[in-house]
């Protein structure tokens, strides 16, 4: 189901990082290859947030392995940086879920307390995130068992199924 097309936006999902000396150049600016392993950690940060880990939906015999995924550079982060990936759902059925991301630089003062920023977070549907932004993209998925085979979420881990489902169900009634 696309949920934008349906009327649903999903929220942001936000987890905050400061940009590690290793994760950039000579000239304190972020190796692009870097923005896909925070894209990672926004997508599980996520799944932590509805109620699962990746940890145990592999134990439960499902990956969600990426087939494509598309970036666009706006600003370059830089070496120590406050950083916060913003996620979220675009589509998401029992065989096939896309992620957005936005990539955004925090102010010392907008990095403060983060439990009062993620209750704002679920009013950010169409707005946009706090923060400079610096890169925005998609990543696509497929639900695939242990065989890589597809594998429908809803009959594989139904419990997972409906928690997501119960989720963008919670954050389509403010919309």
């Amino acid at each position: 189901m696309e949920l934008e097309r349906a009327g649903l936006p999903s929220r942001w999902y936000k987890s905050t990082l400061r940009v590690r000396y290793q994760e950039s150049d000579q000239m304190g600016v972020v190796y692009h290859a870097n923005y896909l392993n925070w894209f990672e950690s926004g997508r599980t940060e996520m799944f932590r947030q509805v109620g699962f880990t990746y940890r145990e939906l592999e134990k439960q015999g499902v990956l969600l392995p990426v087939t494509s995924a598309d970036l666009q550079f706006k600003s370059p982060a830089r070496y120590d940086d406050l950083i916060s990936v913003y996620a979220r759902m675009t589509t998401f059925s029992a065989l096939r879920v896309v992620f957005e991301y936005q990539v955004r630089r925090l102010s010392e003062e907008e990095g403060g307390n983060s439990e009062d920023l993620l209750a704002t977070l679920g009013e950010l549907r169409s707005m946009d995130p706090p923060g400079e932004l610096l890169v925005t993209g998609t990543t696509s998925h497929v639900w695939v068992n242990q065989e890589w085979r597809p594998a429908r979420l809803d009959r594989a881990l139904p419990e997972l199924f409906h928690a997501i489902k119960e989720a963008l169900r919670e954050e389509g009634s403010s919309v």
